[in-house]
């Protein structure tokens, strides 16, 4: 798979842009199409009278949690599973009832390490397996979670520092789980072949029995964002933060590779979901969300991305999850970033799909 290397380019003022396609060059005055003109739609409505939950906190699914890191929604769009980093729990919360702990794994906080992401099997109604990535004292690794058993190793070794250890899971088909690792604050190391730092790794198969070797499907990744997918053509998005600026990475079903967007400014990107023909991002530093419309068929940048959610009462979110009903819920790591309230960090309805939900698809992605 080849590997792109990044350029940084202004976002909020004065952007330019890269084309998708590889074999085309990039222009610095690129022409653009006029900046879409909707305004965002609201979120979703929650409950006129809330289940009066211990942590009081207002139209939010739960309150009162440490500082998060993944979060899944589950299949009723009024429930999801949250990863706490700092503590290691994985709670199932809801609009209706109280946090239950599902697990509580061990895992060193230090710098941004901890429990930093999670995932559920494509089978998971069959074989009860979760995934998550963890940091340990020694090393960063993905583990696989069983009800009823201890955790277990899928991938070990991936080099932990002070910081850059943030990353991501995601699976692309049944049978690929995709690992985005930080580059442990090292550069260097996530641009060497023999390291697993800074990179995009595939898992083939992820078992603790004679696992397959991971394969490098992009390299010089900085300290992880966020990976999704698009719905409708399977490319797989990923965010990382470099040392010259954000970035927001393209890998397609033909592993094509482009840089889509970056941010000179460092607005410090997270997670990410991928809608048809439009990528949102959380932009942790500036307490934003923003919009990046691609073109159809070629996946140009059609304009300066849209800010939808701009230093809101939430402030500070990192993970974007879509549920089944096409509403969007984030997750805030205000406590991290010194700056929580008296009943944060939350989870949140952050954007409402206006009704429908977005088309997806169960093909295999990339």
């Amino acid at each position: 798979m080849a590997v792109v290397g990044c350029a940084g380019l202004l976002v909020l003022t004065g952007c330019a842009h890269f084309n998708d396609a590889q074999s085309e060059p990039f222009t610095t005055e690129p022409q653009r199409k006029p900046p879409a003109t909707s305004t965002p739609p609201p979120p979703p409505p929650l409950p006129a009278t809330p289940f009066p939950k211990q942590c009081p906190a207002p139209n939010v699914m739960q309150g009162c949690l440490e500082s998060t890191s993944g979060l899944i929604m589950l299949g009723d769009s009024k429930s999801a599973l949250v990863a706490e980093r700092t503590t290691g729990a994985i709670k199932e919360i809801s609009l209706s009832a109280e946090p239950k702990v599902k697990t509580v794994i061990g895992v060193d906080p230090s710098g941004d390490g901890g429990l930093l992401d999670i995932v559920r099997s494509p089978t998971y109604s069959q074989d009860r397996l979760m995934y998550a990535y963890i940091s340990t004292p020694t090393d960063n690794r993905v583990i696989r979670i069983a009800d009823g058993d201890v955790p277990k190793d899928i991938l070990t070794g991936i080099p932990k520092g002070a910081t850059g250890n943030s990353g991501a899971l995601i699976f692309t088909s049944r049978t690929t789980l995709v690992v985005l690792t930080g580059d442990a604050g090292d550069p260097a190391a996530a641009a060497d072949p023999a390291s697993r730092a800074g990179k995009v790794l595939r898992l083939e198969q992820p078992t603790t029995v004679d696992p397959a070797p991971p394969t490098t499907a992009l390299a010089g990744m900085g300290a992880g964002g966020g990976m999704c997918i698009d719905p409708v053509d399977g490319s797989l998005y990923i965010t990382d933060r470099t040392p010259t600026g954000d970035r927001l990475q393209r890998i397609t079903k033909e592993s094509q590779t482009s840089t889509v967007w970056t941010w000179p400014d460092k607005p410090g990107v997270g997670g990410c979901a991928a809608l048809d023909g439009t990528v949102l991002v959380n932009l942790v530093n500036t307490k934003q969300t923003v919009a990046v419309r691609l073109a159809p068929g070629t996946g140009a940048v059609t304009s300066e991305p849209e800010v939808l959610r701009d230093n809101d009462v939430h402030k500070h979110a990192w993970a974007i999850a879509l549920a089944p009903d096409g509403n969007l819920w984030g997750a805030t790591v205000n406590k991290s970033f010194g700056d929580a309230e008296k009943l944060d960090d939350v989870v949140f309805p952050l954007l409402s799909a206006g009704g429908g939900g977005f088309p997806r698809s169960n093909d295999d992605k990339t």
